[in-house]
């Protein structure tokens, strides 16, 4: 009994930390509607202040709680700085460009902190007074254990005195349920605003500085929290402060006794646990429905088919790329069958967002399934290269129907967060599954055919599958499926009145992006010749939300400019030195100065030159 108590002081421990981040971004989204995914950079920055503060005062008590407070403070400041900055200008952008935004910044402050303090782990100072262990039932607790036990419901009772006390926290309240009528009101929603992000990411320093006696500080921090708190947050219910905390205690207590029966069930529990709560109630335990929505996108153009000329200009590109390996130099070719994978992942999850209404936080999920499918097919079942290209795609379409079929129920921040668990889930079973995918080795030795061993052959075997899933695509978009598509994504409620089958066209949807996603994830697995777990993870999957971004998501041409700019500029920013900040100020600029994309840009050339007319796309 003593043991399974320490699990549980553990658990509740690991809650206290968990729920100060997740309490933050629970606060600046009920307010703001920003997807925060700079949440992890602040958590990370207060862990590295607190140990460079601390370390001025070396066995002081005074000291150390001192440098935690001033560490929160310092990241509060640090958040008004990027709230007045760029997120202040984005308000009421879509989701989409909030999320990508806030991304650019976790480039941005992972290579300041690498300047500042360098890629080495720092190993924090004991708490003093703190730095020992009671017994408790015979098994000894570390004292600060105790001492976060008891901050987590502190802070959590603090905050509710705050919001149900004074005047700031009411307003804070009534722009949770409907900040546009606080406006009405006459209420200063920009300082409103600021006063909450300082709050969230000063709680968010504040997780990050409590953290130094229990852990290293290191640069991966912001990464490695931010999903879990993405979790906490959708589990209790967008905005939700004492949702957040039943949820940080739920997951951490869970995980501390799932543990003893499945030592890696760790990776995954989270994300399950948050799909199984969104399956049952969609909008979290204490969340109300529409709480998961953003910003209100904007008004959509009809799409229609191209002018003549812009179709001539559109093949002569095509006859080009076609003809390029017989000039191009064999790394030109391999650069080139990647640019086309990106532009068919692109492609593939625009259809869903931009088309579908369906924004996706894991599309890496079904590029993985497809990649993995084919080279399992190849290493297990001894298939050819082409019927391994087959199966690749049929594996992510089984995947996409299963987990759309879940996803679909959902709308908003919550559909998004469900991808999310769905591509973490295949993620972890992937890593953790030595004996069939070769766990964190990958599965190597995936070579193409004889036949198309050399860069040229391949390049036509990429460019016909790539390209011919590409017209496929906008095929679609322009077929009867695709307007009804989009008829749903602008109005399910009068898609619904005239008879559509609301679900059944999101879901099918939802299935053919992944199956292209699939596809795209075959040809990369054959040109690298091995796959490994990371062509599920976020990045990926963020990756294809940059592509989409950078070339509008407004267009059908959208993606696949995006993917040729993302590609070139990764390719070329990748050889810096901090790489990271000059990439992340791209994405920032691009955001701010130009919402519509290259596409955009594009259109207005072509519109000047005569190849397009009004009301073109």
């Amino acid at each position: 009994m003593g043991f399974y108590v320490a699990q549980l002081l553990t658990g509740l421990a690991n809650a206290s930390s968990l729920f100060l981040i997740a309490c933050g971004l629970s606060i600046i989204f009920g307010v703001t509607r920003i997807v925060n995914f700079a949440h992890g950079s602040f958590y990370m920055v207060g862990a590295y202040l607190a140990y460079s503060i601390v370390a001025l005062f070396p066995g002081s008590i005074l000291g150390f709680w001192g440098g935690v407070i001033a560490a929160a403070l310092i990241v509060g400041l640090l958040g008004l700085v990027v709230e007045m900055t760029i997120l202040r200008r984005i308000y009421r952008a879509p989701e989409l460009f909030q999320l990508v935004a806030t991304f650019g910044v976790v480039l941005i402050i992972q290579d300041i902190a690498q300047a500042i303090w360098g890629a080495e782990d720092k190993l924090g100072p004991r708490a003093p007074g703190l730095s020992s262990a009671v017994r408790i039932m015979g098994e000894p607790i570390p004292q600060y254990d105790l001492a976060l036990i008891l901050i987590g419901p502190a802070v959590l009772a603090g905050i509710w005195l705050l919001f149900h006390r004074t005047r700031w926290g009411v307003l804070v309240r009534a722009a949770t349920q409907d900040r546009e009528m606080v406006g009405a009101l006459g209420v200063n929603q920009a300082w409103l605003f600021s006063a909450t992000f300082v709050l969230g990411a000063a709680l968010a320093g504040l997780g990050g500085a409590i953290q130094i006696p229990r852990e290293s500080v290191n640069l991966q921090m912001d990464l490695s929290v931010i999903g879990d708190a993405f979790v906490v947050v959708v589990i209790g219910g967008m905005g939700s402060v004492s949702g957040a905390f039943v949820a940080a205690v739920l997951i951490s207590v869970l995980n501390a006794f799932a543990v003893l029966v499945y030592p890696q069930i760790s990776i995954v529990l989270p994300f399950v646990v948050m799909a199984v709560v969104l399956i049952v109630r969609p909008y979290g335990l204490f969340g109300k429905e529409g709480s998961g929505h953003g910003a209100p996108t904007e008004p959509e153009q009809p799409l229609r088919l191209m002018s003549s000329r812009a179709t001539l200009v559109l093949m002569a590109l095509v006859f080009a790329l076609a003809a390029s390996p017989l000039v191009a130099s064999d790394f030109a070719s391999i650069l080139l069958v990647d640019l086309m994978v990106a532009t068919l992942f692109a492609v593939s999850l625009h259809f869903m967002m931009g088309l579908g209404g369906m924004v996706s936080f894991g599309h890496a999920a079904y590029f993985g399934v497809g990649a993995y499918g084919a080279a399992m097919a190849v290493s297990y079942l001894g298939l050819p290269m082409i019927p391994a290209m087959i199966v690749g795609p049929l594996a992510a379409a089984v995947a996409a129907l299963f987990f759309g079929w879940f996803c679909v129920r959902l709308s908003g921040v919550y559909l998004a967060m469900l991808t999310l668990a769905a591509a973490q889930i295949l993620w972890g079973v992937t890593f953790q599954s030595q004996e069939y995918t070769g766990g964190d080795d990958g599965i190597v030795g995936i070579w193409p055919a004889s036949w198309a061993t050399s860069d040229q052959a391949y390049f036509y075997v990429a460019f016909a599958l790539c390209i011919g899933g590409i017209w496929f695509l906008r095929r679609v978009a322009h077929s009867p499926f695709g307007y009804g598509l989009r008829g749903v994504r602008d109005s399910d409620v009068r898609a619904e009145a005239i008879g559509m089958d609301v679900k059944f066209h999101q879901w099918m949807g939802f299935a053919l992006a992944g199956t292209m996603a699939g596809l795209a994830g075959v040809v990369f697995a054959f040109s690298k010749g091995s796959v490994f777990p990371d062509v599920l993870g976020i990045g990926q999957s963020v990756d294809g939300l940059i592509m989409v971004l950078l070339g509008g998501i407004h267009a059908l041409a959208g993606p696949i400019l995006g993917a040729g700019v993302f590609v070139l500029i990764e390719d070329w920013v990748s050889r810096l030195d901090y790489w990271r900040f000059i990439f992340g100020m791209i994405i920032l600029g691009v955001v701010l100065l130009a919402p519509d994309g290259v596409a955009g840009g594009v259109d207005r050339l072509m519109r000047a030159l005569g190849l397009r007319r009004e009301g073109q796309t």
